[in-house]
């Protein structure tokens, strides 16, 4: 069975567990890196983490963008909204469908 994992700073992440998501904080870029390679090689069918994490690790990210599964979705964390998440929703549909979703 697939799961489901949200990776980022504690204060951003930890009500994710009551939703049965598996919740792994990190405090670092290294840390960080570590658990997306552990998780892209488990059972992970869907990894939420944290925008301000993402940025940090973004060259590490990259190679798992054309994987249909896990899915990395960007979320937004405590500290604020970077708006790479809904950036990286609009493109994928864009890419999709091949039609702006968000008419400026």
């Amino acid at each position: 069975m697939h799961k489901a994992a949200v990776i980022g700073d504690y204060d951003s992440i930890y009500g994710f567990g009551a939703l049965g998501i598996d919740v792994f904080p990190v405090e670092d870029k290294t840390e960080a890196v570590h658990q997306i390679r552990r998780l892209v090689k488990g059972s992970y069918a869907m990894i939420y983490i944290v925008e301000s994490l993402a940025e940090k690790i973004e060259e590490e990210l990259e190679k798992y963008r054309e994987l249909i599964s896990p899915a990395i979705i960007l979320i937004p964390g405590v500290v604020g909204n970077t708006g790479a998440g809904v950036l990286g929703v609009k493109n994928s549909v864009e890419q999709a469908i091949g039609s702006d979703i968000l008419f400026s």
